[in-house]
Parts: structure tokens; sequence; C-alpha cells
């Protein structure tokens, strides 16, 4: 080991900052986990957001490849206990104490790989594999950390799933401005015809029924998906762990339901909740994600 390899203690505080600078949305519902937990969470977290940052910030191709292969030697070395930087010093050891199985990230890093050289998807199953691939591994990780009932192995993943893919349709609904400005529609091109919705028509930021049919047609299928992930928050290990899903998940449907209060107008002002709103709307998700069966108001 190099003498300026940093500590496991050194690594988790460098990722609980990487994370907290980068996304608040994810630090703050995290934040109430237990210490062992809350550190793996922000490790695995600042691995993807590193790479993902890294991709985005190469210039050409054969940059955005590199750093792709220096993803998967990270995940090699940290699966190996050899990580020498923070980042794969924080991940090995996370992944070791919780048995985070290396498909998961594999997954997430071919994500990536999916997101540069593909800016269309023609079929919505094809836009649920995009999703998969980019969120919902990050629930399968999770749940690993969590801790779940090991009886239902199968419920507990297909749940996890199906919330990753809740989350990534929310956010596909609120960046379509950002993303089209990018020359990135994640609306499948059979959803736009059947709609008649033209990508010159998005890019323009035009408001028409037409889209506001289509933005409807997406709300109600991340709303059938929240209802399928949500079965996963009873089955979560300790009080704790069910708080922080049950706050990232709700975090999510309040844009939601923010898109849907502007009566699916997702052009001009991005949909963002206030800090006041965001706060005190965790903060009730934590306690009804604490005790299920009891409702907060």
């Amino acid at each position: 080991m190099a003498a300026d390899t940093p500590s496991v203690g050194e690594a988790y505080e460098r990722a609980r900052q990487f994370t907290k600078e980068r996304s608040s949305s994810f630090y703050y519902p995290f934040a109430v986990l237990p210490g062992e937990k809350r550190n793996a969470i922000y490790a695995a977290y600042s691995f993807a957001g590193t790479v993902d940052d890294a991709v985005d910030e190469a210039g050409s191709e054969a940059e955005r490849a590199a750093r792709l292969d220096e993803a998967r030697e990270l995940l090699d070395q940290a699966y190996a206990g050899k990580g020498d930087s923070w980042i794969g010093v924080g991940l090995g050891d996370a992944v070791r104490r919780f048995a985070i199985p290396r498909e998961h990230f594999d997954e997430l890093v071919m994500g990536m790989e999916q997101d540069l050289r593909q800016s269309r998807y023609g079929t919505w199953e094809e836009l649920e594999q995009y999703c998969y691939r980019a969120a919902s591994v990050i629930g399968l990780i999770t749940v690993e950390v969590f801790g779940y009932d090991r009886a239902q192995p199968d419920l507990v993943r297909e749940a996890a799933i199906d919330m990753g893919k809740a989350l990534q349709v929310t956010n596909i609904m609120r960046d379509v401005e950002e993303d089209a400005e990018r020359d990135r529609i994640y609306l499948a091109q059979e959803d736009l015809v059947s709609h008649g919705v033209s990508e010159d028509a998005i890019k323009a930021g035009e408001m028409s029924e037409s889209m506001r049919r289509l933005m409807t047609t997406y709300s109600q299928r991340a709303r059938v998906l929240y209802a399928s992930g949500e079965r996963l928050i009873p089955l979560l290990d300790g009080p704790r762990s069910r708080m922080c899903c049950n706050g990232l998940n709700g975090g999510y449907k309040m844009i939601l339901d923010q898109i849907e209060g502007r009566d699916y107008d997702v052009f001009g002002e991005r949909v963002r909740p206030s800090k006041p709103e965001a706060f005190a709307m965790l903060l009730r998700l934590w306690l009804s994600g604490a005790w299920p069966l009891v409702q907060w108001r």
C-alpha cells in the first residue's frame, strides 16, 4: 500500500463531502442511516458520481472510453482490496462489508456507456432498460446496504428495480428541456409519434396539449412503478433503513407532484421544491417510513 493511501476513515469522509456537495437530494435522506450503512452508501454514490462527471467532462469519444475503462479498473481494485485512492479504499471497504455483488456496478458503468452512444430510444421497453442501468442498479446496491427480509428476495429485487425506474422516469420528465438542449431525447420515439409530439417542438419548448398528454402518460407509468417500488420499504431491516428509503422515494414523488401541479409544463423554470418544503416533507417521510402502519399528516 502506498504511503499516501488514505485510511478507510479518511476515504469515507471524502465520500461524505463529495455526496453533500454534488447532490443534497441524495445526501440528506441517507444522513439518517447508522454510520456504517451511511458511509457505504456515500462511497457507492461517490464512485458513480465521479465516473459520471469524468465521462461528461471528457472531450472526445476516445477520452470517454478511457474514463469508462478506468472505472472498470477501479472496480477491479476495489473488489480485490487493492484500492489506493479515496474512492477505491472507501468502495472496497463498503463492498466487502456488505457483500455487494460486482454485477450491479458493472451494469451501472454499462448504463453510462449506453448514455454516451445512444441519445434516442425507440420503444418504452428500450427506455426501461436504460432506466434499469441508470437507476435500478443503484437501488439493488443500496438494499444490500440497508439489509432486507431474506425470505422474500424476489420481491425485494422486483420492488427495488421498479423504485429505481420510477425515480429515473421522474428525472426524465423534469429534465426534458435540459436534455433536449444537449440533443438528448429520453422520451421513447414511439410515444412521441403516438401523441403527435415532434422533437423540434420539444427543443423549442412548446407546451402543447399533445405534450401534456405525453407527460400524463409518463406520469401514469411512473405512478405504477412507484406503487410497485414502495412494497420494498416494509421489507427493509430496521426503522432507519426504512426512513432513508422512504425519504428518497418520497422526495422524487414530490417532484412528480409538482410537475402534475404545473399541468405538466416542464419548460421554463426547472421543477424544484423549495428547501423548507423539501425538509418538511423529508421529516414526514422519515417518520412514515420508520413506522409504515402509522399515518403521519
